[in-house]
């Protein structure tokens, strides 16, 4: 049997900074903090040389209390084109169905699109199996559902 390893979620991104402050709030995370010995990110990227044009290429999330998978958000030069082929599904309403179910799934959409996201479509419960999600997009246009 393979050993469990732990998974880190990476995005592409145009500004790691501003995708890096959606997700926090979305998910709850917060921005890893600088190395220790630094006060800011600034003031470490200072000391290890990195020009001030690079200092928004990357930036990471991690759950508050050290549990869930570290968020790695990369810069990259080309802006996306195509529909994710991998996804994040965000557990807004977890133990509720139906009716309680999609206005919890509305109330958190209604929220993330204050944040920057947009909302694509809304897929209604089909029991036994489907529960009924929300699309949505973050502000640089990946997919993600509200679950």
């Amino acid at each position: 049997m393979s050993p469990v390893r732990d998974v880190q979620i990476t995005f592409d991104s145009a500004d790691p900074a501003r995708l890096a402050a959606f997700w926090a709030e979305v998910l709850g995370y917060r921005v890893q903090p600088p190395p220790e010995g630094f006060e800011t990110w600034d003031q470490a990227l200072e000391a290890f040389g990195v020009p001030p044009e690079r200092r928004n290429d990357a930036s990471a999330l991690v759950h508050p209390d050290g549990t869930g998978p570290r968020v790695f958000i990369q810069r990259v030069p080309e802006p996306k084109v195509a529909k994710n082929r991998l996804h994040v599904d965000v557990r807004a309403a977890p133990g509720r169905q139906g009716d309680a179910r999609m206005a919890a799934l509305e109330a958190e959409a209604e929220r993330l699109v204050g944040l920057g996201a947009t909302r694509l479509e809304r897929h209604e419960p089909e029991p036994p199996l489907g529960a009924g999600h929300i699309v949505m997009a973050d502000p640089e246009g990946n997919e993600f559902c509200l679950d």
